[in-house]
């Protein structure tokens, strides 16, 4: 029975970080040095959901492609923590299931929803106060949550955008970090202050700000998550301040004065 060492262990996390959040990270600072080069950062913009087309059927075509390959290094992070030997020993249909391992599943999904929007209300207030606080100190560039133009495709769009953002991010940032950074031999607290200083790094465009919310929701993500053994309420509380941020500035952005 084949067990992987740590440097194959460590080779495997370069890899998926290279295909998705570690590669953002690295494009994240590199657009923040941009900026703070050319004006400051008070006077910067970031834009979350970019229109990538004038014509309205190519951008949905692009906005809908962009969103299913965000996801192909979710599939490759379920293939290796999928554990093989289980499921070839005959130990029952769901034994060494990734899905299962995670808790990213609807196996409680009562209580996942409680403990989700718990989490979104938690999370969420203090952040509005965290951008208002960084866009007084100049720290934090002013952020656009949505570039699109109104079609009656844009708010699916955007609600699956928001879903995107949070499956990619808990599954691979919180889950599958965690379980990996565990079989380094890391201690949890280190686990924990790296999945959230990841999680900050790659929000760095938006700002210093974003970056400091960001990590402190990274931490709090993280601990949840090692007293739940779920990814499930991580991904619902994430995709609840996602789609609160992109569809109500589609919606009342002008109105307010923010478009």
């Amino acid at each position: 029975m084949l067990v992987p060492s740590r440097r194959r262990l460590r080779f495997e996390v370069w890899i998926v970080l290279g295909l998705s959040l570690g590669q953002s990270a690295v494009y994240s600072v590199v657009q923040l040095l941009d900026k703070m080069t050319q004006a400051p950062l008070a006077q910067g913009t970031s834009t979350l959901n970019r229109s990538q087309s004038a014509r309205e059927y190519f951008d949905l075509t692009y906005q809908l492609l962009d969103i299913i390959f965000a996801l192909v290094p979710v599939l490759l992070v379920i293939y290796f923590l999928t554990d093989q030997r289980q499921a070839k020993a005959g130990l029952g249909q769901d034994a060494g299931s990734a899905f299962r391992k995670l808790g990213f599943n609807f196996a409680r999904p009562g209580k996942d929803l409680l403990q989700g929007f718990g989490l979104a209300a938690l999370i969420g207030v203090p952040s509005l106060g965290l951008y208002a606080a960084g866009r007084a100190l100049g720290i934090t560039t002013a952020i656009i949550p949505s570039g699109l133009d109104a079609y009656w495709w844009t708010v699916p769009v955007l609600i699956l955008s928001a879903v995107r953002h949070a499956i990619v991010e808990e599954v691979i940032v919180v889950g599958y970090l965690l379980d990996r950074f565990g079989k380094f031999g890391w201690s949890m607290p280190v686990a924990i202050f790296v999945s959230s200083m990841l999680r900050g790094s790659y929000h760095l465009y938006q700002g210093f700000g974003p970056f400091i919310g960001n990590a402190i929701m990274g931490v709090v993500f993280a601990w949840v998550y090692t007293r739940t053994r779920r990814v499930m309420p991580l991904v619902i509380a994430h995709a609840l301040l996602d789609i609160v941020a992109f569809v109500g500035f589609s919606l009342f952005g002008k109105a307010v004065g923010l478009g």
